[in-house]
């Protein structure tokens, strides 16, 4: 399982740094990954340090450090 969060957390920091900045929804349909493994993967990249998340009102936005 640990396997799989790290192959997902690859997924997301590779879209990030293709398309930039943006909000989870936008994110998740990128990705295409569930909503349990992408908040695991994006769980995972803020431990690391990796991503800095937003609130802009009542959306979450995502980008890389």
């Amino acid at each position: 399982m640990i396997e799989n969060i790290g192959i997902n957390a690859g997924k997301v920091w590779t879209s990030l740094d293709q398309e930039g900045r943006m909000n989870v929804k936008l994110l998740k349909k990128a990705v295409n990954l569930t909503d349990k493994d992408l908040y695991a993967a994006i769980g995972w990249l803020a431990r690391e340090k990796k991503i800095v998340l937003e609130q802009v009102e009542k959306e979450t936005y995502i980008s890389l450090c």
